[in-house]
């Protein structure tokens, strides 16, 4: 994923739903950071796509958190064919593992240093 800002995305209005998907990785970048950057265009062009969270560790685990206001923009993402492909990549070639997880979120809320 392309480098973004340190600050977490912004709590929203609940209810909404959050991805995650957790990853290790294989070795190499074998094409991956141009797809990974290709997708997180591609995902903002969702209608009800509402943000990402994205960190890696050192030894290669990755956790990314979409956000969505609803199932329906989810199912949109989830049914995108240059997602499904990249999706085919990752498994033949990127990941040695990963796992999503779709939950509902019901409580949201945030704190910034500087803001009342």
């Amino acid at each position: 994923m392309s480098d973004q800002s340190s600050a977490p995305v912004a709590a929203h209005e609940p209810p909404y739903y959050a991805v995650v998907f957790t990853s290790v990785r294989t070795e190499g970048d074998n094409g991956y950071g141009e797809t990974a950057e290709r997708m997180e265009e591609l995902v903002k062009e969702i209608p009800g796509f509402l943000g990402m969270d994205s960190a890696r560790t050192p030894g290669g685990l990755g956790i990314t958190v979409g956000y969505f206001r609803d199932a329906e923009a989810i199912e949109e993402w989830r049914g995108d064919m240059e997602h499904r492909a990249a999706q085919k990549q990752g498994r033949e070639s990127w990941y040695e593992g990963y796992t999503v997880h779709v939950a509902r979120v019901e409580r949201s809320y945030g704190f910034r240093r500087g803001q009342g």
